[in-house]
């Protein structure tokens, strides 16, 4: 690939940034007590989410963010949030499309994470970072502003992982001389697919080993040593 042959389709990356927008204001909506939002927070939490991984992505490739070039991705996915809060209270009750609308929003920001770096000349391993921090950076950049833990640096769903070897699919088929958008296709089904059985089936990384934690608890006093 080369940046002269490869421009990011506008759809694409709407679409992208919709389901983030979309999935940001789910997450958002289903707080309750202390941590519960209003409707301006749900739908900042959207729109961080929306935009977060397309920004992240620009900023490593040091060019502007696509973002704030057109009108059309703040009002995208400030309507995605909206539509993620009117219909929060239906989506509850469907968890197997958030999780679906979760996995494919990533597999997309992860393909055309990648495939930027790639179209800009970065080598192999550095795209594939690029197309992973996309794909999580709107889930991280959510859990900061909402004060969370960031949900990837904990025991969970291969959600980086996923992202990873989807974008590493890409690379590899964009090094066999596979055309850009059949080889973002194949990046986006398996990073969904790999997300959606990790769900299905609780498939995680194996914790960090308790030893290791307790010595560092006993070192530091910072972390609390949780016994059985």
């Amino acid at each position: 690939m080369t940046e002269p042959q490869f421009l990011i389709p506008l759809w694409a990356d709407l679409t992208a940034v919709g389901l983030g927008g979309v999935q940001g204001a789910l997450f958002a909506s289903g707080f309750q007590g202390q941590r519960r939002l209003d409707l301006l927070g749900v739908a900042i939490i959207g729109v961080v989410m929306g935009l977060g991984g397309g920004m992240i992505r620009d900023l490593l490739l040091n060019t502007t963010p696509v973002a704030l070039q057109s009108d059309g991705y703040l009002i995208t996915v400030t309507a995605a949030a909206i539509v993620g809060m009117l219909l929060a209270n239906l989506f509850q009750r469907l968890n197997a499309v958030i999780v679906a609308l979760d996995a494919v929003a990533i597999g997309m920001f992860g393909a055309l994470g990648t495939t930027k770096a790639l179209a800009l000349g970065l080598p192999l391993i550095p795209s594939v970072f690029v197309g992973a921090c996309a794909a999580v950076g709107g889930g991280l950049l959510r859990d900061v502003f909402m004060g969370l833990p960031v949900a990837m640096m904990h025991v969970g769903s291969l959600y980086a992982v996923a992202a990873a070897v989807g974008c590493a699919v890409l690379a590899v088929l964009d090094l066999l001389g596979v055309a850009a958008v059949p080889a973002a296709i194949t990046c986006i089904a398996v990073t969904a697919v790999i997300r959606v059985l990790a769900v299905a089936f609780d498939i995680s990384l194996p914790e960090q080993r308790a030893l290791y934690r307790r010595k560092v608890a006993v070192e530091t006093s910072t972390i609390p040593i949780i016994r059985p």
